[in-house]
């Protein structure tokens, strides 16, 4: 199996058109559809549902593409990563992040690394603990943002200066945006929004015996669609504080909760990861920041 059919397969699947397909990758239609038939009798099964103008994946088909896109994506980090070998001007890292506005500081580390090498090309890729470690694992990344305790025997890791604050964002006419702070009792029978490792992790420990009166809406893995149903009025949002606008023309307010619930972030990365140059370039940087990694 091929590198370069595996991309002719992804191609075919994106664009579900094999005439679409043959053009954006510059191959003749009957060579793609060579390649394409090639790999079907390789694997021993039908990738392609075939209609008169277009095409669909087979369950088979929709396994592959989920496969080949981390295939294809580590052979392009290995060629990048070789490229960068001789590149003393920059090279390429690979991050994946959870939410957090510490990631400010990462931002900030990467600045001045630029200032000294400006060939440097950073490649950021978004979600919650479990995408970016799994991404991570399966080396498509050289360092992940995560916020819960890292395992020691798998990843070392540098702790963010600060903590992230829990609390709910409620509109600034409700009743509860008086108060101070939110409890536990506050939000029983509220339709609430939240990611599901945050309810899971963070939330269900912290409201203890009143947990069971939590009402979980609907779960979001990035905070500001969450936002977006909170201001339609269809619930309340459990979010960290500073990643949604809750200034006066917002209409919304952030309340912390009590008892406060705050969530410590970590840079990560694999024990026996081998870095390239711009990373280990990358990694004193933010250590003479950070301190030292556990």
């Amino acid at each position: 199996m091929e590198i370069r059919t595996l991309r002719y397969f992804l191609a075919a699947a994106r664009e579900e058109n094999m005439t679409r397909a043959a053009e954006l990758l510059h191959v003749t239609q009957p060579t793609l559809s060579k390649a394409l038939k090639s790999l079907e009798d390789e694997l021993g099964k039908k990738l392609f549902t075939r209609r008169s103008f277009s095409i669909s994946l087979t369950e088979e088909g929709v396994l592959l593409r989920d496969r080949a896109e981390d295939l294809i994506s580590m052979a392009d980090k290995i060629e990048q990563e070789f490229l960068s070998l001789d590149d003393v001007t920059g090279g390429e890292l690979y991050f994946g992040l959870a939410e957090s506005y510490q990631i400010r500081y990462l931002a900030r580390e990467l600045r001045k690394l630029k200032e000294h090498y400006p060939g440097l090309r950073y490649h950021i890729t978004s979600g919650d603990t479990e995408q970016v470690t799994e991404k991570l694992d399966k080396g498509l990344l050289d360092f992940a943002v995560v916020c819960s305790t890292p395992d020691a025997a798998r990843y070392r890791f540098l702790e963010f200066p600060e903590a992230d604050r829990f609390g709910l964002i409620v509109p600034a006419d409700h009743p509860l945006s008086g108060k101070a702070f939110v409890t536990p009792g506050d939000l029983a029978g509220l339709p609430l929004f939240c990611s599901e490792q945050s309810w899971e992790n963070d939330i269900c420990p912290w409201a203890g015996d009143c947990f069971e009166k939590l009402h979980l809406e609907g779960s979001f893995r990035l905070s500001y669609n969450g936002s977006m149903f909170a201001r339609e009025g269809l619930g309340f949002l459990l979010t960290l504080e500073h990643l949604i606008d809750v200034s006066p023309e917002s209409g919304m307010l952030f309340l912390p909760l009590a008892p406060a619930l705050d969530l410590r972030f970590y840079l990560i990365w694999n024990r026996y990861q081998t870095f390239t140059p711009i990373a280990e370039r990358f990694l004193k940087q933010i250590s003479r920041s950070f301190g030292p990694a556990g």
